[in-house]
């Protein structure tokens, strides 16, 4: 008999033992190749669009009257006052040396600014295909140093954005983790009062992060999946802030289930029954809304949809086993020195008189359901009124920073003194017989300062024509001018318009397009999971009305903070459906955590006192999860990319709007006040 029981007792070790050790080998392969994902990134617009856009077209078709494809990199030079006869001869030397550096194609010949005599500049091709962006701008800019005093040396143009917004996105490996991690830990420390179980729930969240990074490379390596620098930096605060709420939701029923069990064995099983429903319906909600982006124009929003999706599936899949194999192997010990303790009786049932916040505010929502509904839905009502003021029709490129960075100095220096678009022209295009006629037509044109065909070689009848643009090549008022080139000579020979700025205004076109077509679907998407989750068609509706409200006044204060107090240029037009994406699938998230415990107890007790006792029970635990998620997303704060910015703010105070309003006063009031009708057409009770 003893060998027997001492056998069930080394089997009951081994499941979680072998998970922990299966865990492990997942973090030593995981965890080297997250400071390898850069190398297999892609940050250039052009690899984003869609085969169909104009600016794609062009660039096929350039590869037919190019030796080489190649990304200009602009070399400006100033020297208030004027530039010296020394200064002239030190510049040839150095672009001497530029041209010898690894990575550089042809470099053309200094020219002087016709406008004044204070500024040169010269092109340096940087043929693709070739070494990173970055490495070989910073190596430019090494050789550049040696100029005489006074002479100002920056490389801009579409070569020197990329390599600075790489060299941006470089803090993601370090800066942005530890951030994350240092603030998730803080917030742990708080929650639990234990010096064990934020170091459990970390190390969940970062074997999380190993799992989702190998397989986001080994599909980015083999060409499946498109990374760039902000899908990279929403995975890890993504998988963080997921890894982190799923833990908080399972520790939080765990404890209750110690109280009802003695074997800690009996309490994870029953914790696993309740919790693992919820958790999982979450991850799905999520990551149903976030496949919804495969079906964008944009392979940037396309691609960061099964990226984010694998770091929810890896945050499941860990907070599901890692997770509850190290807390069976712990047992009460995880808690100390706060141990939950077995009572002889049930602890739910035969509860004493809570206190505390939830407790009140569950008393509030019982006496006064309408007054607090209402109460609320003004509160957001007058966050949406300030929507109209969010300017997210797209900014230049150059004002995505949030630091000096030199290609930025160095564009400003550019259209000082010479057109903004020099280094970067617009390229048409047509046939060969219409050359001289679209030549004309380009330089009528608003904003285009000349244009003349490029060469004189002819390829299947078309012939490539440069305009050189007025304003900076990333700048509103370029877009525009591409669009009236493309109005005025399209019907001419077939004239197709392409280059840096075209590819940046198709950009903009298709994630116009984008949030027309995909915000729907993930609202008919998230719908359809609520629906089957809730056996119902009424409390769907009502948790989606809620959130999209919420989201909405979201914006709104988004829009004065931006404007009046941040002084931001404006948003990318992709921003707000990344907001909506993350917020509302999120948001459904926490209604989620809540309308399914609210469920459970109006099955024993109706619905009012489901929504009282469900309110009470999850209102702690669902707002430390939203504080936790808020501050991971706040983290992408960091890093000095205004998209980044913007999506950190959008989606911290979405999350704590929506926790904490939302979820903890406006859903359970409507409910409260509507009643058992809120299951239509089933029936709960």
């Amino acid at each position: 008999m003893t060998d027997n029981r001492t056998r069930a007792r080394a089997a009951r070790w081994i499941l979680p033992a072998l998970l922990i050790v299966a865990w492990l080998v997942v973090g030593g392969v995981g965890g080297p190749l997250q400071g390898q994902l850069s190398t297999v990134q892609t940050n250039d617009n052009a690899a984003f669009l869609p085969e169909s856009a104009e600016s794609t077209r062009v660039g096929e078709l350039q590869k037919g009257f190019a030796e080489v494809n190649a990304l200009p990199a602009v070399l400006v030079f100033e020297r208030p006052g004027g530039l010296t006869g020394a200064d002239q001869q030190a510049i040839t030397a150095a672009l001497a040396e530029v041209a010898e550096v690894p990575g550089v194609g042809p470099v053309t010949p200094l020219k002087l600014s016709t406008q004044d005599d204070e500024a040169a500049q010269a092109v340096a091709l940087l043929p693709t295909g070739g070494a990173k962006p970055r490495v070989v701008v910073a190596d430019i800019r090494e050789r550049l140093d040696g100029l005489p005093d006074g002479l100002a040396a920056h490389v801009t143009g579409p070569g020197g954005l990329i390599a600075d917004f790489t060299a941006a996105f470089g803090g993601i490996d370090g800066l942005l983790l530890g951030v994350t991690a240092a603030v998730v830990a803080l917030i742990l420390v708080v929650v639990y009062r234990s010096p064990v179980l934020p170091l459990v729930v970390l190390l969940t969240a970062g074997l999380a992060l190993c799992l989702a990074v190998a397989v986001v490379y080994a599909l980015a390596k083999a060409g499946v999946l498109l990374l760039n620098g902000q899908s990279q930096g929403i995975l890890f605060i993504l998988v963080f802030g997921a890894a982190t709420d799923y833990a908080l939701l399972l520790i939080a029923r765990l404890r209750e289930e110690l109280r009802r069990h003695e074997s800690k064995g009996a309490a994870m099983r029953a914790a696993l029954r309740a919790a693992a429903g919820p958790i999982a319906a979450s991850a799905g909600t999520v990551i149903a809304g976030l496949l919804c982006l495969l079906i964008s124009d944009l392979r940037s929003n396309s691609s960061l949809g099964p990226v984010a999706a694998i770091g929810i599936a890896a945050s499941l899949a860990a907070a599901l086993t890692f997770l509850p194999a190290v807390l069976v192997l712990l047992g009460r010990a995880a808690f100390w020195p706060a141990r939950p303790r077995y009572e002889s009786v049930d602890p739910v049932e035969h509860e004493k008189p809570r206190r505390g916040v939830w407790p009140r505010v569950a008393g509030l929502v019982g006496r006064r359901p309408r007054a607090v509904w209402l109460l609320s839905t003004l509160v957001l009502a007058i966050g949406v009124g300030f929507l109209p003021q969010l300017r997210a029709d797209g900014v230049a490129q150059s004002e995505l920073f949030l630091t000096e960075v030199d290609s930025v100095t160095g564009q400003q220096v550019l259209t000082r003194h010479f057109p903004g678009g020099t280094g970067s022209p617009a390229i048409l295009v047509t046939a060969a017989s219409s050359a001289e006629q679209v030549v004309r037509l380009a330089k009528e044109t608003e904003g285009v300062a000349d244009a003349a065909v490029r060469g004189a070689k002819i390829v299947d009848g078309k012939v490539e024509i440069n305009a050189v643009l007025k304003d900076a090549a990333d700048s509103p008022n370029a877009l525009d001018t591409v669009q009236r080139l493309r109005e005025r000579t399209r019907d001419v020979g077939g004239t197709l318009v392409g280059g840096a700025t075209a590819g940046q205004l198709d950009v903009r076109t298709s994630s116009l397009h984008d949030r027309k077509i995909i915000i729907p679907v993930v609202l008919a998407v998230i719908f359809l999971i609520l629906a089957l989750l809730l056996r119902a068609l009424l409390a769907p509706l009502l948790l989606i009305a809620t959130v999209v409200l919420s989201f909405a006044a979201t914006l709104g204060v988004s829009a004065l903070v931006f404007n009046h107090v941040l002084g931001f240029p404006g948003a990318d037009p992709s921003v707000p459906l990344f907001a909506f994406v993350f917020l509302v699938a999120l948001g459904i998230d926490y209604n989620i955590f809540l309308m399914t415990r609210v469920r459970e107890e109006a099955l024993a007790h109706g619905t009012r006192d489901g929504v009282l006792r469900g309110l009470t029970v999850t209102g702690g635990v669902i707002t430390s999860a939203g504080v936790v998620l808020a501050a991971t997303f706040a983290a992408l704060a960091v890093l000095p990319i205004l998209f980044l910015a913007q999506i950190a703010f959008l989606v911290a105070f979405g999350v704590l709007l929506d926790t904490l309003l939302v979820r903890s006063l406006l859903v359970p009031a409507l409910t409260v006040d509507i009643g058992r009708r809120v299951w239509w057409p089933g029936k709960v009770g």
